[in-house]
């Protein structure tokens, strides 16, 4: 991504974080890049463009985050352990991601609709963020197949069931969205992924 659009991106979610989106203004977001208010204009064609491509933005960054999660601990209980606790913390401190992943869309953040918008934007990245935006369904499906692909075949003396694999994924990620919405005690996601997912809080 050019660096004009991540800094004016950076800019938007800085704005974002001290002000209602209602009231940051484009001229503001310019100047706190260091680029013209022509150059925002370019990058993403109206305000509502600036916000579809920092939710996308943002999109990216939490399943980016996800792949890490999941590379990490070779037991793959532990993976979807460490994923689950991602989730919670890319939720509690980012309002836009927690914001994708409940639906629940406050007064104070963008709200672009999920749907694709007519595009006549230059910039290849503009135009993926005039795209489809995930829906809270879409992550859910997203983080399950992530998972399921990359731990396909991971105990090499147990072949894996590749349905039942999918529906301990997808219990591990709706699990994690619950604790979302509903956060529970400090550290407390991990003991109620590993206890659905073994029947033993105690193990990985």
């Amino acid at each position: 991504m050019p660096a004009a659009r991540e800094s004016l991106l950076d800019a938007a979610y800085q704005a974002l974080a001290r002000r209602p989106w209602s009231a940051v203004r484009m001229v503001d977001v310019a100047a706190a890049a260091g680029v013209s208010r022509q150059t925002l204009y370019n990058e993403f064609g109206s305000k509502d463009g600036l916000a579809r491509a920092l939710v996308r933005r943002e999109a990216d960054g939490y399943l980016a985050g996800v792949d890490r999660a999941l590379a990490g601990p070779s037991d793959p209980r532990e993976r979807l352990t460490a994923t689950a606790e991602w989730m919670m913390s890319a939720a509690h401190g980012n309002a836009l991601v927690r914001a994708m992943l409940t639906g629940s869309w406050s007064e104070r953040l963008p709200a672009p609709p999920l749907t694709a918008v007519p595009s006549t934007a230059g910039a290849p990245a503009q135009r993926r963020a005039d795209g489809p935006l995930p829906s809270p369904g879409d992550f859910v499906a997203l983080v399950r197949d992530r998972a399921v692909a990359v731990l396909y075949g991971a105990d090499p003396l147990a072949p894996p069931d590749t349905a039942e694999l999918a529906r301990s994924c997808e219990l591990a990620v709706r699990l994690a969205l619950s604790c979302v919405a509903a956060p529970p005690a400090e550290g407390a996601v991990a003991d109620l992924v590993r206890t659905a997912l073994t029947g033993r809080p105690d193990r990985p």
